[in-house]
């Protein structure tokens, strides 16, 4: 039996090896051809022998000093790009966050008549990918004056229908015993003071969470972002201005340079689940504060 576990674990191991290598292994290729001095977008090739290789044959820091160089703002202006996503991943984040939490919280604590046929409505239209709706709002949008081509506009897209995502969250608020209400209000809580004392800080978990995914959503779109803005070059985000890089008659002098930001854009990511982590564990093992 030990021996038939050890096997059993051995190819567990080996599978899991085998899927983190496949995951690692573009994210490792991004990375250093980002610090690539070879020009080009395709595999390159030995000038003698003709024979091609992957792993760069000299590195330098050029192509991230290009990023920010007066010659590249010119026609990819990276810094107002990571400004303008920021921007708007950090409105979208909080206004999309308030939205699904007040949505989880009436659905899973409220009881009222409509509730049963509005939860199955929400969730029929958050299986379609918002996507297929972007032609008929981008000419709403056209018909305020102003929102056009706007950060504004993709902050209302984005967090407009966020609380169709309620049922993650839902579910979270559902596993919270009903009882801890009753005892604050027993103790002169309001249904605000509920609220905020007691469900949210035991929900910290799931509401990392959806500061996480909400605030990823600005940060990583292509297709919204390129359909509301089209060729308005200063209000581009950086996923949308990035691509520009790799058009076909840039991709062969910008791609290492769109590498480069590719890993740069990463980073703001990588801090904000550094930070966020803290809460998610203070959540796990904390609790409720009564007042």
């Amino acid at each position: 039996m030990k021996f038939r576990k050890r096997i059993s674990n051995a190819i567990i191991y080996i599978i899991l090896s085998i899927l983190a290598l496949i995951w690692i292994l573009p994210i490792g290729y991004l990375v250093l051809s980002s610090f690539r001095v070879e020009q080009g977008s395709y595999f390159m090739a030995d000038r003698e022998t003709g024979k091609q290789y992957v792993m760069p044959k000299a590195y330098t820091l050029n192509n991230y000093k290009r990023l920010f160089s007066a010659e590249a703002r010119k026609m990819f202006d990276f810094p107002r790009w990571m400004w303008n996503t920021f921007k708007i991943a950090f409105f979208t984040c909080v206004i999309s966050t308030v939205f699904v939490l007040f949505t989880s919280y009436a659905l899973s604590r409220l009881r009222f008549k409509m509730r049963r046929p509005l939860m199955n409505v929400a969730l029929v239209l958050g299986m379609f990918p918002g996507f297929m709706s972007i032609i008929a709002i981008y000419h709403l949008i056209g018909l305020v004056p102003g929102l056009a081509q706007s950060h504004a506009a993709l902050i209302m897209i984005y967090s407009g229908g966020a609380g169709l995502s309620y049922f993650i969250m839902k579910g979270f608020f559902d596993t919270i015993p009903f009882e801890l209400d009753e005892a604050a209000y027993l103790d002169g809580c309001t249904k605000w003071q509920t609220f905020i004392k007691v469900t949210v800080p035991l929900a910290k978990p799931v509401v990392t969470y959806t500061v996480l995914t909400t605030f990823m959503v600005p940060w990583v779109d292509f297709i919204v972002a390129g359909t509301i803005m089209k060729d308005k070059y200063e209000n581009f985000t950086v996923a949308y201005g990035l691509f520009e890089m790799i058009r076909v008659e840039n991709i062969n002098v910008w791609f290492t340079t769109f590498l480069a930001g590719a890993v740069l854009v990463s980073i703001p990511i990588a801090i904000l689940f550094l930070i966020m982590q803290r809460s998610y564990v203070e959540g796990v093992t904390g609790g409720a504060v009564k007042g």
